[in-house]
């Protein structure tokens, strides 16, 4: 048997941030040689919402050469952009057909999104797991990385290939495979450095909330500076009365490669003065690679090219495979 395949993927909107890496992209790098890895570009899924289509192609690229500067690596995964490949859209609207209108209506990030947006919510929108549904089940996936607030966008995954399974396939010959959670590390949940109540969004107004893997060292030390912290002296985890707190000494931690106890002991009795300087440093060494790496690959267009071309090719060929099943067990014919 083969290694267990895993299925994930970012939407280029915004400049991915410190959260989307610690939270996601880092953990995919430490354990990639134990799977078989399909990382897509989601740019289907970026059009849910406004979009500036002046840039939607160039922040395509930007994700793909960010996992390549990150440390994904080709022996190991695939990389690839969702439009490339019809058969998302394809197998999405297949599945909308099947899949009830009350369980899209009852999913919370749509709930949500749909108040923010008020009378311009778009049918994309309501429709987003469904093609969520159809990005994982198209590869076979085994597992799929997943926080808190994707696990029900999992469970619906999972809903809708039992209901296929059980509408045109058979317990012996099921049409899908239904994929498992795959669940993040303890600590990689980064929050906003405005309000540490929140998690760190690419959709926050304020830049000064989040520092992108790409931001200047001096941006860095800027954000950091001016970043929210409170008044009391000595630094500690887990006080509830001290959100920040926890979240800037949980980045430091990470960031420098220290357990808690250790972090927990050096920062007793800091103050914010000491301790600022001492993060803003060690964030800037820590995106240093990174940062330096991606500009060698970005502005390599024939090499990005060729990485995006072969998993493209690699990733139809295993999508085609499943879209052709489920189109058989619906009773499609085959084009002649």
């Amino acid at each position: 048997m083969g290694k267990p395949r895993v299925l994930s993927g970012i939407q280029p909107t915004g400049n991915p941030h410190l959260g989307n890496y610690l939270g996601a992209i880092r953990n995919w790098v430490e354990s990639q040689d134990q799977y078989d890895n399909f990382f897509c570009v989601v740019d289907l899924h970026a059009i849910t919402v406004p979009h500036n289509p002046e840039t939607l192609a160039a922040d395509t690229r930007t994700i793909a050469a960010l996992y390549l500067a990150c440390g994904i690596q080709l022996e190991h995964a695939n990389i690839f952009v969702q439009s490339h490949v019809s058969a998302h859209s394809e197998l999405a609207w297949l599945l909308n057909c099947v899949t009830p209108l009350n369980w899209l209506q009852d999913m919370v990030q749509f709930k949500e999104k749909a108040l923010k947006q008020g009378e311009n919510v778009s049918a994309g929108l309501l429709n987003y797991p469904v093609l969520m549904a159809a990005d994982i089940l198209l590869y076979n996936a085994d597992k799929v990385p997943v926080g808190e607030d994707q696990k029900q966008h999992l469970e619906l995954t999972r809903d809708i290939a039992a209901r296929v399974n059980y509408l045109f396939g058979s317990e012996e010959h099921p049409v899908l495979k239904l994929p498992d959670p795959l669940i993040r590390k303890e600590g990689a949940r980064v929050m906003s450095l405005t309000d540490g109540t929140r998690k760190m969004s690419k959709s926050d107004p304020s830049d000064l909330s989040r520092i992108n893997l790409l931001d200047s060292p001096d941006e860095i030390q800027r954000k950091i500076k001016r970043c929210k912290t409170d008044s009391v002296r000595g630094l500690t985890f887990d006080d509830p009365d001290r959100p920040e707190c926890h979240n800037l000494l949980t980045l430091y931690m990470i960031l420098s490669n220290q357990t808690k106890e250790a972090v927990a002991a050096e920062c007793a009795d800091m103050g914010w003065g000491q301790f600022k300087p001492l993060l803003a440093d060690t964030t800037v060494e820590a995106l240093k690679p990174i940062r330096e790496k991606y500009y060698a690959i970005i502005e390599d267009e024939t090499y990005l090219d060729s990485v995006l071309r072969e998993g493209r090719v690699k990733a139809e060929t295993i999508a085609n495979q499943t879209l052709d099943r489920v189109k058989e067990a619906l009773g499609y014919s085959k084009p002649l």
